[in-house]
């Protein structure tokens, strides 16, 4: 019997479709079981759904509310994030990372019986702070687990180490112990918590280990020399103190070390030099070769640069600036590394020097060369070998002589403040976007400024530079947010050309020769918060448009030539981020700027628990004022900072009472006009205020009791006026000479010689008197106060001094300029 082809077709066909029809069936009898199936809506159960968790959820991760699929009656294994196993049905896969799940962490979770997990993925979810259960410890076959960025919190319980087969663990938590298959290990970003890395002899085949953003307390211990296969190792900002391990230098596959914002101290290790195969992998995105790197800033390091490092042929980025690093450095030691892109030593002790006069090699790769704080006194020469430099930083040297011409032609940053320049500038290349040559001896005219196109920082303060300022200052003004131009010999009149969309933030003309009236045109700045045109011969009116300035913070026109009245404010919403005003030494004339002072918000409610932040905080400017009757140049001022100094003008009339509203002023100076009639009680509502300056008026009346409660007043002085009366006695007022009230024949009292009768006596109040017979306890409780406010002004001052001094190269300008290479 003979049969067709088409016939074999068809009973191959029916074997086929039997064949799939047996798998179905046998598949449908390996369906999730109601156990899983119930565990997990129950595990669903204690959550609900916030969509703001998941709202940093990874790269690359689809962030969803995944549970909302799980209903009663479909099959588990098609639930959103479940993977079952094809034969038994048993749940061996959960992914619920960026799930939008938020609540506690019951530590009996039904989750945990689902026992033959092998990967588990509960990233990105907000478990409220819940410690992990030692439960996890129960899944014998999990192989990766990642509870990171969901909020957990607490040690990691040993359990942990339990699960042998584990291979990826992502726990973004404390204290972790020996897991001897582990290969990644990531403990990042857990600010709140505080840990030991436990001195374990790790012989595990670690090839991650980071650990970046969680705080340690100790230091890295020896035995992780012994992690042979680790290839990246990460403790950014993670508090370690103490030496480095020498160990480091035995981990022979390392090629990604990244130490930096620590409190590491000693020598750094010579056996850092064995490290032949170091580089960054997160540079890979942006640079097509490996980028070699290290880098170990922000520490405590000292001792000297080992010449050793010469033998680092393929290093590209070198950083070991802000540490303690010192003594003399042949520069010479670089010259080998003829790879390098990027050279950073600023803020050490360093002193690096050439046997010659200029340096004999050349770096033909540099891009970003940060040698702030290195005692030069040549300008290195290697760095002008370079065609491709973007960055370069020599500020605060010793560098003489003359600037010279600018080889780069795509250099963004160049920073050479504070050094012995002479002589005058030389064209500046069009790219820069930041030049600052402050604090140098530099002369001539600055027309060459012109050839710049999208400059955003131009310091060219604390020079001699004369002529005009050029008008196409105002033409690049929409890119402009610094023009500092402080302490130099520029004579004429200020630019008129800023024109609409002008980003200015921070204009300083303090101390030059300018004339004539200012440019309104100024007011098309709008994001201006400091304007400082003092010391300076300008001859106008107030300008009431500066109204038209939201965002001013500082204003200072003092020793110029202004004349005629403050009238009154037509913006009742204007000025009211104004916290500094400084008018003194000028003609104005008529009654106090009350209208203007009612406006002044941010002098009526400042946050007192804003401290870390600054005035302008993207610059480092300097404003001269008066303090506490000495002239004080202030760097980096904090937020909470405010003052108003009207003295030595022609101001008439009365003290208003609404002054007692800017409860958050620091410093008031009303002296030196024509002020009459009583000190305003008002005064006393001041809380913060600081120094109190009313001398040479025409006031009279007492000084008002009321100032007794300004416990931080340690300036006070009310001399040559018409007062009269006793002065107030007890807290600060004890602390008081002279000075502060001679020329006043009416007052009597300490710590004038000068006694009061019975008739001028002004009785206690009748509260005070209850108080003196409570055993001395108001006289104590007095010195309290006063040694209380004494302590916050010197603290203050104090701070304010230290911040200045030690903060170096502000870390805006590292993040703004210095991130853009990586």
């Amino acid at each position: 019997m003979r049969y067709s082809p088409i016939f074999f077709y068809q009973q191959f066909l029916s074997l086929l479709l039997l064949s799939l029809s047996f798998q179905a069936t046998l598949s449908a009898t390996h369906l999730c079981s109601h156990d899983q199936s119930a565990a997990l809506i129950q595990f669903k159960t204690h959550f609900s759904i916030s969509k703001t968790v998941s709202k940093d959820c990874e790269y690359g991760k689809k962030s969803y509310p995944k549970t909302n699929s799980w209903k009663k009656g479909i099959d588990c294994c098609l639930w959103d994030g479940v993977s079952c196993d094809n034969i038994t049905g048993q749940v061996i896969s959960l992914d619920l990372s960026c799930s939008w799940l938020y609540g506690t962490f019951p530590s009996n979770n039904t989750i945990f019986l689902l026992s033959n997990l092998q990967r588990l993925d509960l990233s990105f979810n907000d478990f409220k702070k819940s410690t992990i259960s030692s439960h996890f410890g129960r899944f014998s076959s999990l192989t990766h687990l990642d509870l990171s960025s969901s909020s957990f919190s607490g040690q990691i319980p040993y359990e942990i180490s339990y699960l042998s087969k584990l291979v990826s663990l992502d726990l973004s938590v404390e204290n972790v112990f020996n897991l001897p298959n582990i290969e990644y290990l990531v403990l990042d970003d857990n600010p709140s918590l505080s840990c030991q890395l436990p001195k374990l002899n790790w012989t595990s085949p670690l090839v991650v280990l980071s650990a970046s953003d969680t705080p340690f307390y100790g230091g890295l211990p020896e035995t992780i020399g012994n992690l042979k296969s680790l290839q990246t190792l990460g403790f950014v900002n993670s508090n370690f103190s103490g030496a480095i391990p020498t160990s480091l230098g035995n981990l022979s596959q390392l090629s990604s070390l990244n130490l930096p914002f620590n409190n590491f101290s000693g020598n750094v290790p010579y056996s850092l030099t064995n490290l032949t195969q170091l580089w960054f992998n997160t540079f890979l995105a942006l640079y097509p070769s490996q980028f070699k790197f290290l880098s170990l800033e922000n520490n405590k390091f000292n001792g000297t640069i080992p010449s050793s490092i010469s033998k680092l042929v393929n290093l590209k980025l070198l950083d070991l600036s802000s540490n303690r690093l010192n003594g003399t450095v042949r520069m010479e030691i670089f010259s080998k590394l003829q790879q390098l892109t990027s050279l950073e030593l600023s803020a050490n002790n360093l002193s690096l020097i050439s046997p010659n006069s200029s340096v004999n090699f050349v770096l033909p790769n540099l891009e970003y060369v940060f040698l702030s704080s290195c005692n030069i006194s040549v300008f290195p020469n290697f760095v002008m070998g370079s065609k491709v430099l973007k960055q370069l930083d020599l500020s605060n040297n010793r560098i003489y002589g003359q600037i010279p011409k600018f080889p780069w032609k795509n250099i963004q940053l160049l920073d050479l403040h504070s050094n012995s320049f002479q002589g005058d500038l030389p064209t500046l290349p069009r790219s820069i976007n930041f030049f600052s040559v402050s604090n140098n001896n530099l002369t001539g005219e600055i027309s060459c400024v012109c050839n710049m196109k999208f400059v955003g920082i131009l310091d060219l303060s604390h020079n001699n530079f004369s002529g005009i300022i050029p008008q196409c200052v105002g033409n690049f003004s929409q890119s402009l947010w610094v023009l500092n131009l402080k302490m130099n010999k520029f004579h004429g009149i200020i630019p008129s050309t800023f024109a609409k969309g002008c980003g200015l933030r921070n204009l300083n003309l303090n101390s030059n020769q300018l004339e004539g009236p200012l440019t309104p045109s100024i007011s098309n700045c709008k994001d201006l918060e400091v304007l400082d045109l003092g010391n300076n011969m300008i001859n106008d009116t107030f300008p009431h448009w500066i109204e038209a300035l939201p965002e001013l913070q500082v204003l200072v026109l003092h020793s110029n030539h202004f004349q005629g009245s403050v009238v009154a404010s037509k913006n009742p919403q204007s000025l009211s981020k104004l916290q500094i005003i400084d008018l003194s030494n000028n003609f104005f004339s008529g009654p106090l700027p009350t209208s203007y002072m009612q406006n002044l918000r941010a002098m009526m409610n400042l946050d007192k628990g804003k401290v870390a932040a600054y005035i302008n905080g993207g610059y480092d400017f300097s404003i001269a004022l008066v303090v506490k009757g000495l002239e004080v140049e202030l760097v980096k001022i904090l937020t909470i900072f405010t003052s108003i100094d009207l003295s030595m003008n022609n101001f008439q009339g009365e003290i208003p009472e609404m002054i007692g509203e800017l409860i958050s002023l620091r410093g008031l100076n009303l002296s030196h006009n024509n002020l009459i009639g009583d000190i305003p009680p008002s005064l006393g509502n001041l809380s913060s205020l600081e120094w109190l300056d009313l001398s040479s008026n025409k006031l009279d009346g007492q000084i008002p009791r009321e100032l007794l409660d300004l416990t931080f007043l340690s300036f006070f002085n009310v001399s040559y006026n018409h007062l009269v009366g006793p002065i107030p006695q007890g807290k600060q007022f004890n602390t008081y000479e002279n000075g502060s009230y001679q020329g006043n024949e009416g007052l009597c009292g300490f710590p004038l010689s000068r006694g009061c009768s019975s008739s001028n006596k002004q009785p206690p109040p009748a509260e005070m008197n209850s108080r003196h017979k409570e055993d001395g306890s108001m006289f104590e409780f007095r010195w309290k106060i006063v040694t209380i406010g004494y302590g916050f002004g010197f603290v203050f001052g104090v701070s304010l001094g230290y911040v200045a001094l030690r903060m170096g190269k502000p870390r805006w300008l590292m993040t703004l300029f210095k991130l853009n290479k990586y």
